[in-house]
């Protein structure tokens, strides 16, 4: 064969072979198109009937997440339905730091709107990168929440909260004490009752997209429980009349401070309570710790001669005096061991009743040095003094009271006159209101009481209305109290001014003003006192500071309570007191 005829041989051998090859590769491919489906269907398979829970975990853990739902906190009310303390529904700022730092977003708008540098907030962020939440403001007003969510911003996004607010703003404050940033009560009423005014979160479980908003909610975990409403004694009209009362006083007479408490007698009911300095609870960040004190239950002073219708009631008590009983005060001093009681007069002759309506010393260090030693001490610890009222006022003091009866001369004799005892404001009141409930001694309430407690009896009934009628003398016009009265009533009250201990003895120019007393004294129905710390100037006696403040606040509260006047009732001669305590 020719070199021709070989050449054309081979060409004629590789166009037989080239259709068996391509038949090859149109079978591999048609393979391949034919594995294909099938291995999609054998990972769809896999991925939604083998490894499907570990995927819909996978999945869940970035999209699905549990939030809590806010429950409405209680409201706070007074005796009449008047709302005290209410929680408004507000927003709060969030982020994820990690997608709104990631995404290269711009934060001027953002830091614009918070309120803050851009430098700060982008600080905020970067410190708590690994996060997946960060406040960035809180408790913002709807209107600013709407503004910052329209900025589209990667990760940023709100919670719907509650804010406590306060309506009587500072007239109210120590009342009410507040709760913090979270809506649990701090101090006052607030953290008393917490657990009574708290609701329970409720949760759901919701789906959020990749910049953290919320598309859906996927199903309710737990349904929120709102807490329960709470009724207090409290008038809202007479808290509003003691608080300008009292602030009127305090800045007329430049005193540090003052406190007033006002108490039902039948029912031991808390009606108004105030004290000066005071803060705004809505605005507590500007208030101090110790203007957010509530002074009437935290702190105590030597009560002075308010002390000294106890001293009587023991006398009479004991048996060994009458109400006419005389006692010789002449000349205005006694000796006592090393150390002198003074009048700021020589009173002479008197009985119990000018003892209290002159408010004599030297007479009630006679009473008690001529009883035994733990009459005084005894009565003053059954009235309810050295201990807490039972009120349940967080941070409420017992004041001081001896644990034993004095037993040196100068200390009875002191302890007669209101020196050698601390008392709080709330303490000298529940003690008064056991004179004018006929010696029956009730624990006062923050809560309204529809039936009146029992009590305990610790003064015999005939002595507490003795003592009541020697009272109305000292609100009379040659009285000490004379300015405490109120037109159409009869008032019964007692005058006192005490030093201020400091270290070393008392003294010299700093006072406690005080005035207890109760209306109308035929038949009390509201007790109260007044005490003013360290009125500055040259008044500052009790009869001076703090008794016209008990006659204006009494005067209110007698009108708007429809008390019925009793000046016209004749008031019983102080013969008919005569066997009282037996």
């Amino acid at each position: 064969m020719n070199k021709a005829g070989a050449i054309v041989a081979v060409v004629s051998k590789g166009e037989r072979g080239k259709p068996e090859l391509l038949r090859w590769r149109y079978a591999l491919v048609l393979l391949a198109f034919a594995c294909l489906p099938a291995a999609l269907l054998v990972r769809a398979v896999d991925l939604q009937l083998v490894n499907n829970e570990f995927l819909q975990h996978q999945g869940d853990s970035r999209h699905l997440r549990t939030m809590a739902i806010p429950a409405h906190r209680g409201m706070v009310k007074d005796r009449y339905g008047e709302p005290l303390a209410i929680s408004t529904p507000v927003d709060s700022i969030w982020a994820h730091p990690g997608n709104l730092l990631s995404s290269g977003a711009d934060l001027a708008a953002l830091a614009e709107l918070l309120g803050m540098e851009v430098s700060t907030l982008r600080n905020r962020l970067e410190q708590r990168a690994g996060r997946e939440f960060v406040y960035l403001r809180r408790h913002v007003n709807p209107d600013l929440a709407s503004q910052v969510l329209s900025l589209g911003l990667p990760g940023v996004a709100s919670q719907r909260e509650f804010r406590r607010y306060y309506p009587a703003g500072e007239v109210a404050g120590h009342l009410l004490g507040f709760t913090d940033i979270d809506d649990v009560g701090l101090e006052g009423l607030e953290l008393s009752y917490e657990s009574w005014l708290r609701g329970r979160p409720g949760a759901k479980r919701v789906l959020r997209d990749r910049l953290g908003r919320v598309i859906s909610d996927v199903e309710q975990l737990r349904e929120p429980a709102p807490g329960r409403d709470l009724s207090l004694s409290i008038d809202r009209r007479l808290q509003y009349v003691a608080y300008r009362e009292l602030k009127r006083a305090v800045q007329a007479h430049g005193a540090r401070g003052g406190s007033l408490v006002l108490l039902d007698s039948e029912t031991g009911e808390v009606l108004a309570m105030v004290n000066q300095p005071t803060f705004n609870p809505n605005a507590r960040h500007l208030a101090g710790t110790s203007e957010r004190r509530n002074r009437a239950v935290t702190d105590s002073f030597e009560p002075g001669s308010t002390i000294k219708p106890f001293t009587v009631a023991a006398a009479l008590e004991s048996g060994r005096f009458e109400v006419d009983s005389p006692l010789n005060t002449h000349p205005g001093t006694m000796r006592v061991g090393n150390h002198t009681v003074r009048d700021i007069r020589d009173y002479g002759r008197i009985d119990l009743a000018t003892l209290i309506s002159k408010s004599s010393n030297v007479g009630a260090a006679q009473l008690a040095l001529d009883l035994p030693e733990d009459a005084v001490w005894g009565l003053l610890g059954r009235v309810g003094l050295g201990r807490v009222t039972g009120a349940g006022f967080p941070g409420e003091t017992a004041g001081s009271l001896s644990v034993e009866p004095p037993r040196s001369s100068i200390d009875r004799a002191t302890l007669s006159f209101g020196y050698g005892v601390a008392s709080t404001p709330l303490q000298l009141t529940a003690a008064y209101a056991a004179l004018a409930a006929d010696g029956v001694l009730r624990s006062p309430s923050f809560l309204r009481v529809d039936e009146p407690p029992a009590g305990e009896q610790v003064i015999s009934a005939r002595t507490a209305a003795a003592v009541r009628r020697m009272l109305e003398q000292a609100v009379a016009d040659d009285g000490t109290g004379r300015l405490a009265s109120v037109s159409g009533y009869r008032v019964a009250g007692k005058t006192g001014t005490s030093r201020k201990s400091i270290a070393g003895g008392y003294a010299d120019d700093r006072y406690v003003a005080w005035f207890a007393g109760m209306a109308p004294a035929s038949r009390p129905r509201l007790v109260m006192t007044v005490m003013i710390d360290e009125p500055a100037g040259e008044l500052h006696y009790g009869g001076q500071v703090a008794a016209p403040v008990f006659s204006e606040v009494m005067s209110a509260a007698l009108r708007l309570l429809n008390v019925s006047p009793d000046a016209d009732e004749p008031a019983p001669p102080m013969a008919a007191m005569r066997g009282a305590g037996q």
